[in-house]
């Protein structure tokens, strides 16, 4: 665990450094070959994990989820795990940068375009990289609170395995961002939120518990999750696991989404209703102490 690190901004390094197959490369010189699969078929996963204080955060969880998603394809981790956690640490220490966010991306690698993957595939692609992360900017949401738009869930049916194809997700934050949202919730078929375009959806009901939909295929398993689930344990606060509508959040006392990039961030309108008093809710607040306390940050 890192030291405690406070909130603040922190200004990019002169150059980024990326990885790709090996090579530590300048950001604007890395790329693929033209016929990766990754780049033409969305036939790759990724992981992003939060660095504090130059060290990845609940990266056992992140490499642990990789592993998952690779296997759900297919597909085997294109190194070993102490190799992977030698390059992560090397891209890290190589960008100079003590906050910020580590991008990780395997493809099944470059071939001659075709749907079905060749029976010995080529040689996965590995990218990492990395960027700083605005801390003034989270602090602010943190402290104002953020607007959530609802927004019809389009994505394909195996959202538990993290991989690029986001085009729906992209629509849908799009979407919420012309409607004056940060975030977009994606409302299923049959009224319920699933999660956010690129987050967990949460809410603390009219008794007082928090509740998150249960994982399912039907959202990605986030890896901040586990540790605010600890925190809210941690707060004596009843948790449930099911499925909430949009009218339920909009009635809700508090409502919050979790991600790598902010844990317990508050909501405090969807689809322009005012959530509680229309400020952080209280037990949000405290959810986020907490979870700050466990990741190492001094908030």
């Amino acid at each position: 665990m890192p030291e405690p690190k406070k909130w603040g901004a922190v200004p990019a390094p002169a150059g980024r450094i990326a990885y790709v197959n090996g090579r530590y490369l300048p950001h604007g010189q890395a790329g693929v070959h033209i016929e990766d699969r990754g780049l033409q078929l969305g036939d790759s996963i990724y992981e992003v994990t939060n660095v504090l204080g130059g060290v990845p955060i609940d990266e056992e969880a992140h490499l642990d989820r990789m592993e998952r998603s690779l296997a759900e394809i297919g597909m085997a981790m294109p190194m070993g795990r102490a190799a992977l956690k030698q390059v992560m640490r090397e891209v890290i220490a190589r960008n100079k940068i003590a906050y910020g966010l580590l991008y990780l991306q395997v493809t099944r690698g470059a071939s001659k375009r075709d749907h079905v993957p060749p029976k010995n595939g080529p040689r996965p692609t590995l990218i990492l990289t990395m960027r700083a992360q605005d801390m003034e900017a989270l602090k602010a949401r943190m402290e104002k609170g953020i607007a959530v738009a609802s927004e019809p869930d389009q994505r394909w049916g195996r959202c538990d395995i993290k991989t690029v194809q986001l085009l729906p997700n992209l629509l849908a934050k799009q979407s919420a961002k012309a409607k004056g949202a940060f975030e977009a919730w994606l409302v299923d078929d049959d009224g319920f939120v699933t999660e956010g375009a690129s987050t967990n959806a949460w809410i603390v009901d009219a008794k007082g518990d928090v509740v998150t939909r249960n994982l399912s295929k039907a959202i990605l398993p986030g890896v901040t999750r586990r540790i605010i689930l600890e925190a809210i344990s941690e707060a004596g606060v009843k948790f449930v696991e099911r499925k909430f509508t949009i009218a339920e959040a909009k009635a809700a006392r508090e409502a919050f989404i979790s991600s790598a990039t902010g844990a317990a961030v508050p909501v405090v309108t969807i689809d322009n209703v005012t959530i509680g008093e229309g400020i952080p809710g209280p037990l949000t607040r405290r959810i986020h102490g907490l979870y700050a306390r466990k990741a190492g940050i001094k908030s």
